[in-house]
């Protein structure tokens, strides 16, 4: 599916549930803003593929992934047009909404990294590339739908994706067990992002007002 080691089969399962996850908090953002069905799918499409677009761009990394697997565009859609039937058996949609968007932000950084090494970047680049890939899809979603980003508001989010790029780095330079590494990168962002929810965490903030006392 990707250029990458058959140990990481685990990465793969997880990419195409972050794609549908990602897709579904698209089109959970797009009924807010009362789209309509094509449009849903179309913003779909754009939070899950657009970090790794950007990413790829970036890095010149060709063919583009969608380009070369255009499944990753049908997963895409499929998992909006789904949300769109099952968005009302769905009673907590906020935490829906926030629970997939952990996981795409997660999974995606984890993809971003892998992309990096591939192409031997440096470690800076390959966290720069892991926080592109997981935070620019997301905030392309809450910018079509005239919010503001969730990486811009109180709760961790690009640290998080940070941390995550850092812990899974470490395995290629201990050379651990690919697919153990793997999970337990994406359950401790997930946590890290859900706990930053639930208790709050924030960065310092910097508060300037430009007025001389």
């Amino acid at each position: 599916m990707w250029t990458m080691p058959p140990t990481d089969s685990v990465l793969h399962i997880l990419s195409f549930i972050a794609v549908a996850a990602q897709s579904m908090t698209a089109a959970l953002a797009a009924g807010r803003r009362s789209m309509d069905w094509a449009g849903v799918c179309m913003l779909g499409a754009i939070t899950a593929l657009g970090g790794g677009t950007i990413r790829d761009v970036l890095l010149g990394h060709y063919p583009l992934l969608w380009v070369k697997h255009p499944i990753y565009l049908a997963i895409a859609a499929a998992g909006a047009f789904a949300t769109i039937l099952l968005a009302r058996l769905v009673v907590r949609l906020n935490l829906a909404f926030l629970v997939l968007d952990a996981i795409g932000l997660v999974v995606f950084t984890m993809a971003g990294c892998d992309i990096a090494w591939q192409v031997d970047a440096s470690l800076p680049i390959v966290i720069v590339s892991g926080m592109i890939t997981g935070c620019a899809g997301g905030v392309l979603r809450d910018i079509l739908c005239n919010e503001v980003p969730l990486l811009f508001r109180s709760e961790l989010y690009a640290s998080v994706s940070v941390v995550t790029g850092l812990f899974y780095a470490t395995a290629f330079g201990l050379n651990l067990n690919p697919p153990v590494w793997t999970v337990l990168t994406f359950v401790l962002g997930l946590t890290f992002r859900m706990l930053a929810i639930r208790y709050k965490w924030e960065m310092p903030k910097f508060v300037f007002s430009g007025e001389e006392r």
